[in-house]
């Protein structure tokens, strides 16, 4: 069976933690690329991340930091990337070092601006990461709930399914199943659509649209995904499975939501910069939306729901008038 070696986490926020903290329970030994030195500091001192996940207690022994991303990844064969899609190439520009010969996996629920490509598209076409070399982690799989080590289920995608079978098994324990699937583009992709619900769902649910009509809206959000996985990358995949359609539905209905969170700030009125400053997280979302609405601008795919979402956020149309005519093309 494939080894995944020494493992290393790339990226500090709640999603990095918690997934550091599944990790290095199996291996007890990983590196972390947190990117400022203070954050670093405090981590040591604390015995937790000081800014996200805090209640998550490590041995810190068990860890190496550092905030020189070259130095992480020249020592590790196995490279978790779990930064916020929009500052990942800010990352990525730091490195000096090949990674064409590591295995890369991203947990990076989201797109990169302005290339408009998956993480596993990105690090293929611009770093040469073959993609037997790339993996990524879906699911419906909120840090806070993983943190709390409530039972969670992930699916790691791969081409190469002894690579991924070799992931899982450092994932899984006794509060994480885990699953493995070839549909590694499907998976991303449907990571940064159901952020683009989350955030319709919050925008009703900031209107005072009710249950009944949030489940109207996830159920034409699944075949709205569908559509467009099926024309994107046609293969046979179950639109149902829980990497897909759970992903969706803890995305668009659970409290822990930064996407719906976000949703619902604009639903209730603030503006969309407003609603970022007072979130002091980034929501994926919200650069997916105009990532999805250029890509499909060339597959003409049809997406109510993504327009409505693009509408709203970037072209600043009414919430009101634009979930009107939204509601209306439902059945």
């Amino acid at each position: 069976m494939f080894n995944v070696g020494k493992i290393a986490i790339i990226g500090g926020g709640s999603w990095a933690t918690a997934i550091a903290k599944i990790i290095v329970s199996h291996t007890h030994h990983i590196g972390w690329y947190i990117r400022r030195d203070d954050r670093i500091d405090d981590f040591r001192r604390l015995g937790h991340n000081p800014a996200y996940l805090t209640s998550v207690r490590f041995d810190v022994d068990e860890i190496n930091f550092s905030a020189d991303i070259n130095r992480i990844v020249q020592s590790y064969d196995t490279l978790v990337f779990v930064t916020p899609s929009p500052y990942l190439k800010n990352h990525l520009k730091k490195l000096r070092t090949r990674i064409k010969d590591k295995f890369i996996v991203t947990a990076i629920k989201g797109i990169v601006p302005d290339e408009n490509l998956c993480c596993s598209e990105y690090f293929h076409q611009v770093y040469d990461v073959p993609f037997e070399n790339l993996a990524c982690i879906g699911g419906p799989s909120h840090a806070e709930e993983v943190a709390m080590e409530r039972l969670s289920y992930l699916t790691v995608g791969c081409s190469d399914l002894d690579k991924a079978k070799a992931f899982t098994e450092v994932l899984a324990n006794r509060f994480i199943k885990t699953k493995t699937s070839s549909d590694v583009l499907g998976i991303e992709y449907a990571s940064v659509l159901k952020n683009v619900y989350a955030i319709a769902a919050g925008i009703c649910y900031g209107l005072n649209y009710g249950d009944n009509f949030q489940a109207v809206l996830m159920s034409n959000a699944v075949q709205e995904m569908d559509r467009f996985l099926k024309t994107i990358h046609p293969i046979d995949r179950n639109i149902i499975d829980s990497v897909y359609l759970g992903d969706l539905l803890v995305t668009g209905y659970s409290n822990f939501s930064r996407n719906r969170t976000f949703g619902t700030m604009i639903g209730k009125g603030y503006s969309v910069k407003s609603a970022q400053i007072e979130m002091e997280m980034i929501a994926e979302g919200y650069f997916g939306t105009k990532c999805m609405k250029e890509i499909n601008r060339h597959l003409h795919v049809n997406m109510p729901i993504l327009d409505a979402v693009y509408n709203i956020l970037y072209e600043r149309i009414s919430p009101q008038i634009e979930i009107k005519l939204l509601t209306d093309s439902f059945r």
